[in-house]
């Protein structure tokens, strides 16, 4: 966003970005989340919410600045946006958050971090401005 659009590398990171975008959406669970391996989600089976809000920010990021094709990602971020309001609990805390650790483990329904409520304000803010440019 910040790039300035003559940056002689610009392109190179544009396409690095997509080609990331492209494989994150393969990855993406039938739940509409990532887990927490996303080569081995079978590893960690369930569903994991701090690496989906910040998919799910990046990719809707991507169609908001005109960098990712809308059609293709845009049933992406809708999947990963209905999974996560789905994790939010009653009292309003995001679940199924991974610990801050120096490897992944297994979450469930009552595990949260504050970093994760952040990026899940930046996904729905980027959300929000999707759903005002329909």
């Amino acid at each position: 966003q910040a790039m300035p659009a003559n940056y002689v590398h610009r392109d190179q990171w544009i396409t690095l970005y997509r080609d990331m975008a492209t494989k994150l959406a393969s990855l993406q669970q039938a739940d509409g989340t990532w887990h927490a391996s996303l080569l081995d989600p079978d590893s960690y089976p369930s569903k994991e919410t701090s690496g989906t809000t910040f998919y799910c920010y990046a990719l809707t990021w991507g169609i908001n600045q005109g960098i990712l094709d809308k059609k293709t990602y845009l049933p992406v971020v809708e999947r990963a946006w209905k999974a996560l309001v789905g994790c939010v609990q009653p009292n309003g805390m995001l679940g199924y958050v991974q610990r801050i650790a120096g490897s992944p483990g297994h979450v469930t329904a009552d595990d949260t971090e504050v970093y994760a409520v952040g990026a899940f304000l930046l996904a729905g803010t980027e959300m929000l401005k999707l759903e005002e440019s329909h």
